[in-house]
């Protein structure tokens, strides 16, 4: 453990859209923040060909540019950006507390506040077939990729919420799609699997997994294997989505603040106050009903506001008590 500690006013956890964000506005407030990339710099976005739903970009951009930029708009500000990991932390209980984070397992942070935006990993099935085509057909974000594939023929992996959702979204706009449920019946609400079985170029396979995804630079297909019988079978589709749910990043921040029971950060009202004064949560580590770049862009402001009032607040008690 380095000896030498370092003390700032803001410390960013993370470097999606909502990390970046928060940067921007936490530098342009004068709060000269630190931010620790993780091990994914610019987050998913950086797996994303194409992004065709951010506004001010009409001609569309790819994901890895799209977080240079912003990277680059936060450093303009004065954001030190800095390669790294947090890999555990120390909140205080106290209003205006000091919070402790290290990095790599040797350096130590004190800041004023933290700004945690780890996001979420999506959870994928494994398969190498998979992973070689994530980017040229395989996704899982059908609000984010299904336009590509408009009047094609798409999958979609999943048997909850989210894949009864994506898979009636992709209905209205693809031409087929055929939906694997791994057991005999979805887990979706009745509600949602109300919706799906009203939809007509909605087709559901149960008691099937995809064995293999079919294609070299781009899916091509899928072969399927019904794991009752055993019995396989290809169809040809342009693309596959995978929707069998998020994991948050929030492994180092368990028993210090308020999570859900699948350990999304739980914030305060429509503020991404936790339940520590001075730390704060934006974008997917702490949205589960969204997960857009755009909206996790919109919560990071948020968080560098509801910083820099908290900021303002402590200073104000301190010359009170002075």
């Amino acid at each position: 453990m380095s000896e030498k500690i370092e003390r700032i006013k803001c410390l960013i956890i993370g470097s999606g859209p909502a990390g970046y964000t928060a940067a921007i506005y936490a530098a342009r407030a004068d709060m000269k923040p630190v931010m620790y990339t993780g091990m994914e710099p610019g987050g998913q976005l950086t797996t994303t060909t194409e992004v065709d739903n951010f506004p001010g970009y009409p001609e569309g951009i790819d994901g890895p540019t799209m977080m240079l930029q912003l990277q680059s708009q936060a450093e303009r500000f004065g954001t030190e950006v800095r390669m790294g990991m947090v890999t555990s932390v120390e909140f205080s209980e106290q209003h205006g507390g000091i919070h402790k984070a290290v990095v790599d397992n040797e350096t130590t942070i004190e800041a004023e506040t933290v700004i945690i935006s780890t996001g979420a990993t999506a959870k994928y099935l494994g398969l190498p077939s998979e992973q070689r085509l994530r980017g040229g057909g395989v996704s899982a974000c059908a609000v984010c990729d299904g336009f590509f594939y408009k009047g094609q023929e798409v999958a979609i992996v999943g048997g909850g919420d989210t894949a009864a959702e994506e898979g009636t979204y992709l209905a209205n706009i693809c031409k087929k799609v055929t939906m694997l449920v791994r057991k005999g019946e979805m887990r979706a609400s009745k509600a949602m699997q109300h919706r799906v079985e009203n939809t007509p170029n909605l087709e559901v396979k149960y008691f099937t997994e995809i064995d293999e995804v079919l294609g070299e630079q781009v899916v091509e297909g899928i072969r399927m294997v019904n794991n009752q019988t055993g019995e396989k079978e290809e169809i040809e589709v342009t693309g596959l989505f995978i929707a069998i749910g998020h994991k948050p990043n929030t492994d180092i921040f368990k028993g210090q603040l308020d999570m859900d029971d699948t350990g999304y950060i739980i914030t305060k009202g429509k503020s991404t106050k936790t339940n520590k004064p001075g730390v704060f949560a934006s974008g997917d580590v702490q949205d589960k009903e969204y997960r857009q770049a755009v909206t996790a862009a919109g919560t990071g402001c948020m968080a560098a506001l509801d910083a820099e009032r908290y900021l303002a607040s402590v200073e104000s008690k301190e010359e009170v008590e002075a």
